[in-house]
């Protein structure tokens, strides 16, 4: 029958390191499994680490007193007041993965710079002074567990532990007539001073965590829009499996239509990704993601072509008319002399590629439905052949998008409805094979070449990329840069 024509600082990079690793529980395979290695935690620590500096040296250390007594000049009372962090220094730091718990943030010989004033009084002399405190060799241990909200699949993280430790402090006290006194008291206050810097430590890395970290992870989306058509479901359906090298998780990775979303009827395949670790970041997409792009599309109407005479390259000795296609088919030219001609071209079923180790197979099925344009515009109905194509398919991907481009191989026709009488389809594999490459494919790339967003946070790029073809999937390796 004939067919008409239809006309996302180190917050972020940790979260992209961690959210692709977290998931949600569900009994389906994924679509896409990514693997986070300890060279992408490297790099989030980095990052997180010169972030963590800056809050920790907005500590607001509170003025502290005490009292003091000697034999024969009696009580006095002092307070240490106005202190100001001038340096934190976190020179060796680490994310560490704890196999089926979460994260670990370890950091070593740490060590921050503190100066301030001090004032004394004993009966009614009156002095006050200057000091410096050095607090060297500090060690804090942090866990971090990563789980998942149930009611909008979005990753939480949290901070489950928190430890500091001060092994040594120093401070130099200078001014004031009764300085020398302070300096008995030194141990006393060092000891105050390190209790102090303990508790307020874990109180920064806490807050951190739940007022910076936890609500960027809100905003990831799980979801996103590609057009007008479709959008991809990034969301996480499976828990996070630890390993003592990989922090893997698990996404849907599925194409749904916006307008009406229902379940695609094939599954995605069990994804074993190798034991790789050179790049930051791995994304292992299976063919089940592709599949529903072209299912939801095909589903959708919209994998449909009109061609025209105007779109064909003026140089061309090939023109869409039926005087050119009457050379071909006589009975074009003598049924409607002299007149143009139109091209329906759409996928009659939704096309299908296959991943396999030595490549990617991508053979759609296509239907043309060739017309005669009327003077009044009206159109008539001339044949309908059905083409199978072979085609090979590149796909990579561009700092934060995933890009194709298809090529054509063979092309088989088969006549499948003659409204001009019968005639042998292979005339028409010379214009095919032209019309196909020229116009057709260069249609398809420029979309493809536009991409589709990768699910990954604002201002996260991938760079250093790598793909290889496995079994059902494709992998990708990639360096994480956070700009």
């Amino acid at each position: 029958m004939a067919r008409s024509p239809d006309n996302a600082p180190w917050w972020a990079t940790l979260t992209v390191l961690t959210a692709l690793g977290t998931a949600v529980t569900a009994t389906t395979n994924p679509g896409i499994v990514t693997r986070i290695t300890q060279k992408g935690l490297d790099y989030a620590c980095q990052q997180g680490v010169a972030v963590l500096q800056k809050e920790l040296e907005k500590i607001q250390i509170p003025t502290f007193s005490g009292n003091f007594k000697i034999k024969y000049l009696g009580k006095g009372h002092y307070s240490f007041y106005s202190m100001v962090i001038h340096g934190f220094q976190l020179p060796s730091s680490q994310i560490n993965l704890l196999p089926n718990e979460g994260l670990q943030l370890s950091i070593k010989n740490a060590n921050v710079k503190i100066s301030g004033k001090w004032k004394a009084r004993k009966n009614f002399i009156k002095t006050s002074g200057n000091f410096d405190l050095s607090v060297e060799s500090i060690s804090i241990l942090a866990g971090l567990k990563l789980s998942c909200d149930p009611t909008s699949g979005h990753p939480t993280i949290a901070c489950s532990s928190c430890s500091s430790r001060i092994d040594s402090v120093h401070v130099h006290i200078s001014g004031g007539s009764l300085a020398w006194l302070m300096q008995l008291f030194h141990k006393k206050i060092e000891s105050s001073l390190r209790n102090t810097m303990n508790s307020k430590i874990c109180e920064v890395v806490t807050h951190s965590v739940s007022s910076k970290l936890q609500p960027y992870f809100q905003t990831l989306p799980v979801t996103a829009k590609i057009d007008n058509v479709t959008g991809i479901d990034y969301s996480l359906v499976a828990p996070p499996i630890i390993t003592a090298e990989n922090l893997d998780g698990q996404l849907k990775g599925e194409f749904f239509r916006l307008a009406h979303r229902s379940p695609p009827p094939f599954a995605p395949p069990a994804l074993a990704l190798p034991p790789t670790h050179d790049r930051m970041l791995y994304l292992g997409l299976s063919d089940y993601f592709f599949n529903t792009a072209g299912l939801v599309y095909q589903e959708a109407g919209v994998l449909n072509l009109t061609l025209t005479d105007e779109m064909i390259p003026q140089e061309s000795k090939f023109r869409l008319t039926t005087k050119f296609f009457g050379t071909l088919i006589p009975e074009v030219a003598k049924m409607f002399p002299d007149m143009k001609m139109q091209l329906l071209i759409w996928a009659s079923s939704p096309p299908h590629l296959t991943v396999h180790p030595s490549g990617i197979a991508f053979t759609p099925t296509v239907e043309v439905q060739a017309f005669a344009v009327l003077p009044n515009s009206s159109l008539a109905p001339l044949f309908l052949i059905d083409m199978n194509m072979n085609i090979s398919v590149e796909i990579g991907a561009r700092a934060d998008r995933l890009v194709g481009e298809l090529r054509l191989g063979r092309l088989l026709l088969e006549l499948k409805h003659s409204d001009i009488g019968p005639f042998s389809v292979e005339l028409l594999q010379a214009v095919m094979n032209y019309v196909v490459p020229t116009v057709v494919l260069p249609k398809v790339n420029e979309r493809l070449q536009k991409g589709f967003p990768l699910p990954l946070p604002t201002h996260v790029q991938l760079f250093n990329l790598v793909l290889q073809s496995k079994q059902d999937f494709l992998l990708f390796g990639a360096d994480v840069q956070y700009s």
